[in-house]
């Protein structure tokens, strides 16, 4: 069964301001997570929550198990997200 993705308001918004090939290649590699979300992801350190890098950027991801739900908290470029 896969994964829902679910992009955070702020997330979505971040990903709007990209230019529209990257933005489509962010887009189709947090895609392929709904089938195996651990797959590309690490888990960060002292934090329930996980770290997706596609090239510059970094997306904040909380992979919920129980309802098979992988939210998108925060996006943005590799310098300015933590």
């Amino acid at each position: 069964m896969p994964f829902e993705v679910v992009w955070s308001d702020s997330a979505a918004g971040q990903l709007k301001k990209l230019d529209r090939t990257v933005a489509r290649r962010i887009f189709d590699k947090v895609g392929e997570l709904r089938e195996t979300p651990h797959r590309f992801v690490r888990k960060l350190a002292n934090s329930p929550y996980y770290r997706l890098r596609v090239g510059d950027y970094r997306f904040i991801l909380d992979i919920q198990e129980t309802v098979l739900r992988i939210l998108v908290l925060k996006a943005g470029h590799r310098k300015s997200i933590h």
